[in-house]
């Protein structure tokens, strides 16, 4: 069972093999996560090889996503390891030294002078909560206010609008060269706060320009979604982070605004975080857990993402299997059930071209596939933002370009040669439908492509009779 929603997978321990890679890709899996917030440089070589090793087996792009780990502020170590805090308690936060019951360092030395007393922290994704009570000589003072356990290395959360680390952290600098040097296709950008983030990563790109996730887990981001999506090339919808900032009643309603926002400007949005989180230990979800993927999909989510159950989990191919035919059965059955989605503005050619194109296919022309040539992936960008009822089929020359299409809702890329003209590049689509089965002569596609090629925007659409002379 297919499904026209893209799947994310994180590579972990889980999912350090060839033949679970590759059984990730027979599970619906086209775009593979490396969390550089873990793991060793080495591990990460090993995951790229493998997707790399997987693509060649099965004969289609496959994407890698680095997601760098941003300011993100964390515990040092702790002894015991976990801690348990129980309401009450008292617990500091040092610049350095140990960490035990009483306190431990953080990876951030300057915090204390971005919190207040009557601030409230979050530690472990919210599993413990304290309330600051004073801060002293560069110690923050808390006592517990709600229980649980905490671990080395986990996350301190703290509003985000207070935090003084900057948006790109050396470690995002060193993540960067490092995930050029892996040749990856995607980066996720974690706690943007404004598009003045974003611009500050891509910046130091230089000419080597990747595409963009921005990871929407922060109020300010929220808050100035529209001004973030001017920049970046998607969006993550990252509910862990996201849910401890704001209160989990509102996570819901903010998901559906921000992929409605999405769809609106046109660019991917992923609905991240405990999709199927049960399934890190069980062979088959909860029901809750099924219904948040498929309201994710009725959203108009471009993909979901699985983090912890295939990095982690026992059951990681399950998990993407189940993700897969969750999607393909809210696709095939929930369309009086989908999110309107909000109006878009066509105001360029191409845009209006690819909203052309999938009117057709509306129509009752009996159009089985939208097909185009494109050599930066734009014109594939602008068809799957319109959503079509039938495939996308994308021929595009470099591969490092197929492999990021491998985000977009409904479409499929294809290998092609740089074709002379704009005849030629007609012909190569219509042999590469028939060569790979996906049309049958006689069948009407929708054409769309710059002419002249490779010398325009998005301006030619055309309705095509596979197997037909060109001229």
């Amino acid at each position: 069972m297919t499904a026209r929603t893209k799947l994310v997978c994180t590579l972990g321990p889980a999912s350090s093999t060839p033949k679970m890679v590759q059984g990730l890709v027979r599970a619906g899996a086209s775009v593979f996560r490396l969390n550089f917030s873990h793991g060793t440089p080495e591990d990460h070589d090993r995951m790229v090889a493998l997707v790399r090793q997987a693509e060649e087996v099965v004969g289609r792009p496959l994407a890698v996503l680095v997601d760098l780990p941003g300011p993100k502020v964390r515990l040092g170590q702790l002894d015991p390891d976990p801690v348990v805090f129980r309401p009450g308690q008292r617990f500091e936060l040092r610049p350095d030294g140990p960490g035990d019951e009483t306190g431990a360092p953080t990876t951030y030395p300057g915090l204390a002078g971005d919190l207040r007393p009557g601030d409230r922290v979050l530690l472990a994704d919210g599993a413990v909560e304290l309330s600051v009570e004073a801060v002293e000589e560069g110690a923050v003072r808390t006592r517990c206010v709600a229980g649980g356990v905490a671990r080395s290395g986990q996350g301190v959360n703290v509003p985000a609008e207070r935090l003084g680390l900057p948006a790109v952290t050396p470690r995002d600098r060193d993540g960067l060269a490092r995930a050029f040097a892996l040749e990856v296709d995607l980066i996720a950008q974690s706690f943007v706060r404004g598009p003045e983030d974003v611009r500050e990563l891509r910046s130091l790109m230089g000419s080597r320009n990747l595409p963009i996730i921005a990871k929407i887990e922060t109020r300010p981001a929220v808050e100035d979604v529209a001004g973030i999506l001017e920049e970046a090339d998607a969006i993550m919808i990252a509910r862990g982070d996201l849910g401890v900032e704001l209160p989990n009643e509102e996570i819901p309603l903010i998901q559906k605004e921000l992929v409605r926002a999405a769809r609106a400007a046109g660019r991917p949005a992923i609905v991240a975080t405990q999709m199927l989180e049960s399934m890190i230990h069980a062979p088959r979800p909860t029901r809750a857990e099924t219904t948040d993927v498929a309201n994710a999909v009725l959203d108009g989510a471009d993909a979901v993402m699985l983090s912890g159950e295939t990095a982690v989990g026992d059951y990681p191919f399950e998990a993407a299997a189940t993700a897969t035919t969750i999607a393909s059965y809210a696709e095939s059955r929930g369309g009086p059930f989908r999110a309107i989605p909000a109006a878009r503005h066509h105001t360029t050619a191409g845009a209006a071209v690819a909203h052309a194109a999938a009117s057709i296919q509306a129509s009752e022309l009996g159009v089985v596939a939208i097909t185009c040539y494109t050599e930066t992936g734009r014109t594939a960008k602008l068809l799957s933002a319109e959503r079509p009822g039938v495939p996308v089929y994308a021929f595009i020359p470099p591969v490092d370009v197929r492999r990021a299409m491998c985000l977009l809702w409904g479409v499929e890329t294809l290998p092609a040669e740089v074709p002379a003209d704009t005849d030629g590049m007609i012909a190569l689509m219509d042999e590469g439908l028939q060569i790979h089965g996906l049309a049958r002569t006689d069948d009407l596609v929708v054409m769309a492509a710059a002419s002249p090629t490779g010398r325009a925007t998005t301006n030619m659409l055309k309705i095509h009779r596979v197997g037909s002379s060109v001229r």
